[in-house]
């Protein structure tokens, strides 16, 4: 049975690559998405690097055609936002496997959970290293940057760990107490307590890398 999480993020996911970097793609050849904060008018959410005219805001794609819920049929909510979706399986592999009638299914905490998270995730990163840029990467759906052979970052969750999480990765494989996945370290989100405590794992991490 798919969670109201999974499929939440699998939308979101969905909308991510087809609807804004498939689009953004076919305008300028750049994949990069950005992640949103939070404003007193508006909650989280991303949108294109190179073209800003598309985003997610909270449950809705928000374009110069106005605002959509993002639920139901994804052909049809294209149509109405004046979209003419890209998918880009030609640019990378492991993305989102769309169906041609896909629908997409959008539960507003699970949205929300996932979006706070990015945002947070956001934060932590420009505060751990403010030379690097985020980027929220639409091929498997995760804000990260990468500094000293190593990966940080946030993802809404996956096969790994099924609820949002932060990593860190060494692009070398580590061994020790710290490291508890396959592909270096992860801890849910619920466990460290917005971006300071983001900060804190990711700090930690890269002591670990270190002392290997």
């Amino acid at each position: 049975m798919t969670t109201p999480m999974a499929s939440t993020r699998r939308a979101l996911h969905v909308v991510a690559e087809l609807l804004i970097a498939g689009p953004q793609y076919a305008s300028c050849g750049d994949i990069r998405l950005t992640v949103t904060a939070a404003t007193p008018v508006g909650p989280p959410g991303f949108t294109g690097m190179s073209d800003a005219s598309i985003a997610v805001a909270g449950t809705y794609l928000v374009t110069p055609a106005g605002r959509f819920p993002l639920q139901g049929d994804l052909g049809q909510l294209a149509a109405d936002a004046g979209i003419t979706p890209r998918r880009l399986t030609d640019v990378y592999s492991g993305g989102p496997d769309i169906a041609d009638d896909e629908t997409l299914e959008v539960d507003r905490d699970a949205a929300l959970e996932i979006l706070f998270g990015f945002a947070d995730g956001n934060a932590a990163l420009q505060s751990f290293a403010a030379t690097e840029q985020p980027i929220l990467w639409p091929e498997h759906f995760d804000i990260g940057i990468a500094e000293a052979a190593i990966n940080y970052g946030v993802s809404p969750g996956d096969s790994y760990v099924p609820v949002p999480y932060a990593y860190v990765g060494p692009w070398t494989p580590r061994t020790g107490e710290f490291w508890n996945q396959s592909f270096g370290a992860a801890r849910p989100l619920s466990e460290l307590g917005g971006s300071a405590g983001i900060v804190e794992f990711f700090e930690a991490g890269r002591r670990a890398a270190v002392e290997r």
